[in-house]
């Protein structure tokens, strides 16, 4: 969730506004280590917020699970 705010050049603020989470809750999943938790309406509220402003997420390959900017043609 980090490296995909950072992509996009979001704050906690940014990514609360554009998914409808609070920040507390935000900043609480972002504090926590390993697959973000929560509830699932959460998790999919976020997700589908960062793949709106273009955030891919790539599946774990063997090197680990990670996030890259869409290309856009």
């Amino acid at each position: 969730m980090k490296a995909a705010r950072a992509l996009l050049r979001w704050s906690q603020n940014d990514l609360a506004d554009a998914s409808g989470v609070s920040i507390p809750t935000i900043k609480r999943l972002e504090s926590a280590t390993g697959p973000l938790g929560g509830r699932v309406d959460t998790a999919e509220a976020i997700r589908a917020a960062l793949e709106t402003a273009g955030v891919e997420f790539i599946a774990e390959n063997g090197g680990g699970a990670g996030v890259r900017l869409k290309y856009r043609s």
